[in-house]
């Protein structure tokens, strides 16, 4: 069974930062991609990036380009999102999920994490 577990949220002052990680577990991840989403109060789920498990390609919303990095521990099978300068905007609950498509449709991820709250203030 496919498990993810998504920490590291939480409140945070604008232009602070966070790291976010997603523990993966349940198949082996080789030939799958991992990917971000938020959701704000009111607003439909938002991509936010995209890896390859394999070769580590990336791929990032451009309201996010420049300021989240993600990247993976194929070692430990987790993902991670690092979150600088960040911004009241981003305040949300972030998913991470996992797809056999590199992809910023959420309809492409199968399996999805509980999700992390953070909050940004200003």
């Amino acid at each position: 069974q496919v498990q993810l577990v998504e920490s590291g949220g939480g409140l945070v002052q604008a232009g602070g930062s966070l790291r976010l990680s997603c523990a993966a577990s349940g198949r082996t991840f080789n030939n799958y991609a991992m990917g971000w989403f938020r959701q704000a109060p009111g607003k439909e789920r938002e991509f936010v990036a995209a890896i390859r498990w394999i070769g580590g390609n990336t791929y990032y919303a451009d309201s996010v380009k420049g300021r989240f990095t993600i990247s993976r521990d194929n070692a430990k099978n987790t993902v991670y999102l690092q979150m600088n300068s960040l911004k009241p905007e981003d305040t949300a609950v972030y998913y991470c999920a996992t797809g056999p498509r590199y992809t910023v449709s959420a309809y492409e991820y199968d399996y999805w994490g509980q999700g992390t709250q953070v909050t940004v203030s200003s």
